[in-house]
C-alpha cells in the first residue's frame, strides 16, 4: 500500500467484540494483503494482567480477522515482561509503530497513555502517520480519548473524584484541521439510575468542561460500537456501526448517523459552528421528536450489526422464558448452548467489564431451571430425558474442552439434582437415571 491511501479510524467501544468484526475485516481488506501489524499495549501497560489482555487481543485478530500481530510493548512500564528500558529499546518501538501498515490500541487509561506517549515521543510518530496519510491507524476507547488537542482523564475523574479537567492530548485530528475533545463511550448507559454518558462524566460535567475549551473547537462524540473512519486519501468521512457521531459545541449538539459519508471540510464546518445543521437528524416517525435518542434509535435499525453482548443475553432470556412457558425442554436446551457460544465470542474482549459475569449468572439459572425442568419429567425418561440430555451433555463436553470445569461441573450438579447420574469414560459422558436398579441400567443411553 503506498503513502496517500491511509485511513484513521476511532472507535468508541467494542473494538475485540463481536459487533466489529466486520469493520476490522473491511479495514484489513484496504491494505490489500499481507500486513506489518502492530497492538501498542501502552493504554493499560501499568495492568498487571497486560500480557493477557494482549494476548487475547492478538488471538481476537488472529481467529477473526485473520491478521496475525505483534505487540509494540510499554517501555518503562514496571514489571517481568519489560524491565527498565534503555533509549535503544524506545528508539525501536517508534520503528516498529512508524513502520507498521496497521497499528492498533485500546482500552485502559488515557492519562497513563499520554503520559507514556509523550516521554517517548510516540505522538510524533503517530502525527506523522496522520500527516503523510500512510497505513490504518485504529485508535480505540482510551486510545480514542487521546486523540483530539483535549483528552479527559476518565479514571481520575470517574473512579478517583478528582475535579473535571481538560489533559493536552496528541492533537492527530489537528493536522486534519479538526481542533476536537474526543470523547468515546458517548452514549454509556451502564449507570442506570445514574448519568454515565459521555464517558462515564454525564451531562453536568460536560456542560462544565465545554466552558473551558477554545473558541472554534467541539466535542467529537463517538457512540459505543460505532466508528468513524477518515480516509486521509479521499478526505472523506464515514461513521460506520450501532450509533452516532455527535458534534457537540456549547451544549449543541448535531448528530451524523452510521451509514454517513461526509467531506472532512463538512466536518470542519460543523466543528467550527459555520453550519450547524447541514447534516439532518434521523426521525424515527412522524411523532418522533427528532431528539437524541430518537436518532441512535433510527440508527441502529438502518444499520444492523452484532448485537452487545447485552442484548445477546437479553433475547436469550426472552426465548428461554418462552421455552420454559410451554414445556419446550429442547429450544430450553438449545437457548442455553447458544448462550454459552456468545459469551465464548465476547470473552475475546479487551474491555475488562463487558458483562461477562452478569452473563454467566444468566447461564447458570438457565442451567438450573433446565435441570428442575428435567426433573419433573423423570417418569417418561425414554421421551423426555432422551432429548434432553443430548444437547446437555453436549454443553458439558464444550465447557470441560474449554476448561470451564466450574460450569461442567455446575451441568453434573444440577442433572444430579433431577436424579441423573453422569459419569464420565474415556470414549465420552454416559447418564444413568437414578431409580433404576443395576438388572434395568440396559436402558441407560450415552453420547460420545
Amino acid at each position: 500500500m503506498s503513502a496517500g491511501q491511509g485511513l484513521l479510524v476511532l472507535m468508541g467501544s467494542g473494538e475485540t467484540s463481536p459487533t466489529m468484526v466486520t469493520l476490522h475485516r473491511e479495514l484489513v481488506a484496504h491494505l490489500g494483503g499481507d500486513a506489518d501489524a502492530v497492538i501498542l499495549e501502552t493504554p493499560y501497560g501499568f495492568q498487571v494482567n497486560r500480557d493477557d489482555i494482549s494476548n487475547r487481543a492478538r488471538e481476537y485478530f488472529r481467529r477473526s480477522v485473520s491478521l496475525a500481530t505483534v505487540v509494540a510493548p510499554d517501555t518503562g512500564a514496571d514489571g517481568p515482561s519489560s524491565g527498565a528500558p534503555g533509549s535503544g529499546d524506545a528508539d525501536k518501538v517508534r520503528d516498529l509503530v512508524r513502520r507498521a501498515e496497521w497499528v492498533f490500541s485500546g482500552p485502559g487509561s488515557p492519562s497513563y497513555a499520554l503520559k507514556r506517549w509523550h516521554t517517548l515521543r510516540l505522538g510524533e510518530i503517530l502525527r506523522e502517520r496522520v500527516a503523510r496519510g500512510y497505513g490504518v491507524t485504529v485508535m480505540a476507547s482510551a486510545a480514542a480519548c487521546t486523540v483530539g488537542f483535549a483528552a479527559l482523564p476518565v479514571y481520575e475523574v470517574y473512579k478517583a473524584g478528582h475535579p473535571p479537567a481538560w489533559l493536552t492530548g496528541l492533537d492527530l485530528l489537528g493536522v486534519l484541521g479538526l481542533p476536537v475533545a474526543v470523547i468515546p463511550h458517548y452514549d454509556n448507559a451502564e449507570g442506570g439510575t445514574h448519568d454515565t454518558r459521555f464517558c462515564y462524566l454525564g451531562e453536568p460535567r460536560l456542560a462544565a468542561l465545554e466552558h473551558e475549551l477554545p473558541d472554534g473547537s467541539a466535542v467529537l462524540g463517538i457512540d459505543e460500537h460505532t466508528a468513524v473512519i477518515v480516509d486521509l486519501g479521499t478526505s472523506l468521512v464515514r461513521v460506520w456501526g450501532r450509533g452516532v457521531m455527535t458534534v457537540r459545541r456549547r451544549g449543541a449538539s448535531v448528530l451524523v448517523p452510521g451509514g454517513t459519508t461526509l467531506p472532512l471540510e463538512q466536518l470542519r464546518d460543523l466543528v467550527a459552528g459555520t453550519e450547524p445543521s447541514v447534516v439532518p437528524l434521523p426521525r424515527r416517525s412522524a411523532d418522533t421528536d427528532g431528539g437524541v435518542d430518537a436518532a441512535r434509535h433510527a440508527t441502529t435499525a438502518s444499520t444492523g450489526g452484532a448485537a452487545t453482548l447485552q442484548e445477546a443475553v437479553a433475547a436469550a432470556e426472552l426465548r428461554f422464558d418462552s421455552a420454559h412457558g410451554a414445556g419446550d425442554g429442547g429450544t430450553m436446551a438449545e437457548v442455553t448452548v447458544e448462550l454459552e457460544s456468545v459469551i465464548a465470542a465476547w470473552s475475546a474482549d479487551m474491555e475488562e467489564d463487558q458483562g461477562g459475569e452478569w452473563a454467566r449468572t444468566v447461564l447458570h439459572g438457565m442451567i438450573r431451571r433446565l435441570a428442575q425442568a428435567a426433573g419433573r419429567g423423570l417418569s417418561e425418561p425414554e421421551h423426555t430425558l432422551g432429548r434432553i440430555l443430548v444437547p446437555l451433555l453436549g454443553l458439558r463436553r464444550r465447557l470441560r474442552a474449554d476448561g470451564a470445569y466450574d460450569l461442567a461441573d455446575e451441568v453434573r450438579e444440577a442433572l444430579a439434582a433431577g436424579g441423573v447420574r453422569l459419569h464420565d469414560t474415556a470414549e465420552g459422558s454416559g447418564w444413568r437415571w437414578e431409580e433404576e436398579t443395576e438388572d434395568q441400567q440396559t436402558g441407560s443411553r450415552s453420547q460420545a
